[in-house]
């Protein structure tokens, strides 16, 4: 009996022999794969289309399709498409709104047909357009760009400053750097003017330049620099 009994120690014990001669459990082979998928992004799995008018519906300036397809973890060749496509399917359905791109970038706008009813509820009765003079002085800046306040008062023949300031208030010009030889401040519009514009940029503005006097050529003393405070902003 105590044969059989070791031999039966002896066969239990073979396996314990292979593990000590090294040759340990095998390690699963998909756990690389399956940490890959965990750190997968949320977004990736997500419906392209209505990823993209979702994420649109709450920007406040032009997003570019290199951003989105960072965002929505796609290509931006995929992006891009897929916006053109957004687009065009919103102006064959007439919808009350329109996906441009605008300013280096993509958002929704108001359709031009249905402004009346927007500016009905926004305004409510109450005006907050630019004045004339506002206007004419943006035009200068956006076509003799980058100028001075005095040469854009030169070129209308009015103290433009009051305005100026309006338009640097509203974000639709800014600093551009100094003029060579006097120093004084330049100015230049901004992307959010061309947003307001619904311009790509400055290439699309009309062909109004030959129209203007050119500044160089218009007598006025300069008043870089100089305070005014007897200006009206209706000017």
């Amino acid at each position: 009996m105590s044969d059989a009994v070791a031999n039966v120690s002896g066969a239990a014990g073979v396996p314990e022999t292979a593990a000590a001669a090294g040759h340990p459990e095998t390690e699963p082979e998909n756990e690389p794969e399956a940490e890959k998928e965990a750190e997968a992004s949320p977004t990736a799995g997500l419906p392209l289309r209505p990823a993209l008018e979702a994420v649109l519906m709450v920007v406040d300036e032009p997003v570019t399709a290199e951003h989105l397809a960072k965002v929505l973890d796609r290509r931006p060749r995929e992006i891009s498409d897929a916006l053109r496509e957004l687009s065009d399917e919103y102006t064959v359905q007439g919808r009350g709104f329109d996906l441009r791109h605008v300013a280096g970038g993509w958002r929704f706008y108001t359709r031009a047909a249905y402004a009346p009813a927007v500016e009905g509820f926004v305004l409510d009765g109450q005006q907050s357009r630019l004045t004339q003079a506002a206007l004419e002085t943006l035009a200068v800046v956006a076509y003799r760009q980058p100028v001075s306040r005095s040469r854009v008062s030169a070129v209308r023949g009015v103290n433009c400053d009051g305005v100026m300031r309006t338009l640097l208030q509203r974000g639709l010009i800014a600093e551009a750097g100094t003029e060579d030889g006097t120093g004084a401040i330049l100015y230049r519009t901004t992307n959010y003017f061309l947003e307001r514009m619904g311009l790509r940029g400055l290439d699309e503005l009309p062909e109004l330049a030959p129209f203007l006097p050119d500044a160089d050529a218009v007598e006025g003393e300069s008043q870089e620099g100089v305070p005014s405070f007897d200006v009206d902003d209706e000017t």
